[in-house]
């Protein structure tokens, strides 16, 4: 083995909690069963490993240990003698049998259990969030803007009634998808969103949960190829995705979009969303997906940033929220307008917006301030969009700008 610390345990946590998570709920059936054994096999890691040594294949070690460990509580719970049952099964080299359908990516069959239509669609973007990613109650919080127990609520209530319900582990008929879609694509963007801006941490990106979006929606456009809103949000992560080479600068601080060097942006990713959203435009059912990548192929084709069409991206979120109108999207077309009519049209746009939690309010009502020349206000809003983030590489960047304004 080789030697190891405890970042080292957590960046395997990182990267394998959800998979073997996942994998474990589909051989026990059980999500409290799999989670709870997961979690012991990384505080056995932590334990273990400094000594050790990381093993070759950590995913593996993780998974065998949580395996036994989850195999020890089925027996210690002798109320059941079906459990007891079924641990002598899993205990054998061949495994239990399964029928998982034709999906075989465990983590797609555990979005779609969580993202049955009995639990409330924030239960089941909360839970995936938890299973998948490993994010911790604190950080899903975050994301919701909302306190924490609260959200603690809902993930208990929802693992109760996914077992009171005796909701299968697979992915659902064709009939039954429509009643889950909606969840499952929130659910990818979120987990992409959370990896592209961290919630909490020192660097902006976690690359490996963008990854993991990624390859969760090639997966879903595999399975759904006719469904516009899945193409869609494929396509707006792809072209998001291709910024990241010029996005992130010296000691990890956030470069904006319109000091960005486009020659460092993904070609071979913009094509293939900038394709995609073709496909959608001639299918001719838009969504908030399908719209949202569209703004973002109005960017990836301007080749500097004077020559983006904010006009265009101003009619796209029109477009967007004549069909889902919410304070975000009206916050982010109050920065396009900004560019058409300038920032005092922009910041009447967002006066008023229920937004005052959002850190990035706060940010785009402090450019908008600066811009106008009003320097006090605007370190004022600098000020309370860094003490909102909980990025620590967005805060040094929030700082800095309001430090700069400042002494301007």
């Amino acid at each position: 083995m080789a030697p190891t610390d405890e970042t080292t345990v957590a960046g395997v946590f990182r990267r394998e909690y959800g998979q073997v998570v996942a994998s474990l709920v589909r051989v026990f059936g059980e999500i409290d069963v799999a989670e709870d054994a997961v979690q012991e096999a990384f505080l056995v890691a932590q334990r273990t490993w400094p000594e050790r040594g990381i093993p070759p294949n950590p995913g593996g070690w993780i998974t065998t240990t949580a395996r036994r460990r989850a195999i020890d509580r089925l027996r210690r719970e002798k109320r059941r003698d079906e459990r007891q049952a079924q641990a002598a099964v899993i205990e054998s080299p061949a495994g239990p049998p399964e029928r998982v359908g034709s999906v075989q990516d465990d983590r797609l069959r555990l979005i779609f259990t969580c993202c049955h239509p009995a639990l409330a669609t924030h239960a089941q973007i909360a839970l995936t969030l938890r299973l998948l990613c490993g994010l911790d109650t604190g950080e899903i919080a975050r994301a919701f803007l909302i306190p924490e127990p609260t959200l603690a609520q809902r993930i208990v209530r929802a693992k109760r009634k996914i077992r009171a319900a005796n909701i299968p582990y697979r992915v659902p008929e064709d009939h039954e998808l429509p009643d889950r879609l909606a969840g499952v694509l929130a659910v990818v963007y979120l987990v992409f969103n959370e990896g592209h801006i961290a919630t909490g941490g020192d660097a902006l990106v976690r690359e490996g949960l963008c990854d993991e979006a990624l390859r969760l929606g090639r997966l879903l456009a595999a399975l759904l190829p006719d469904e516009p809103e899945v193409m869609g949000l494929l396509a707006l992560m792809l072209l998001v995705a291709a910024r990241w080479p010029a996005r992130v600068g010296p000691g990890g601080t956030p470069i904006l979009l319109a000091d960005q060097d486009r020659s460092r942006w993904d070609a071979a990713m913009i094509a293939e969303g900038q394709a995609l959203v073709r496909t959608c435009l001639r299918r001719n059912r838009p969504g908030p997906y399908q719209l949202q990548a569209a703004v973002n192929a109005v960017h990836s084709a301007a080749p500097t940033a004077a020559d983006t069409d904010w006009g265009q991206i101003v009619a796209l979120y029109d477009q967007h929220l004549a069909i889902a109108p919410t304070p975000v999207v009206e916050l982010n077309r109050a920065v396009a307008l900004a560019e058409v009519r300038g920032p005092g049209a922009g910041l009447h746009a967002i006066e008023g917006l229920p937004l005052d939690g959002y850190h990035l309010f706060h940010a785009t009502r402090a450019d908008l301030l600066r811009r106008l020349g009003r320097a006090d206000e605007a370190a004022a809003a600098y000020a309370t969009a860094a003490a909102l983030t909980t990025n620590a590489a967005e805060r040094r960047f929030l700082l800095a700008r309001r430090d700069a304004v400042s002494s301007a």
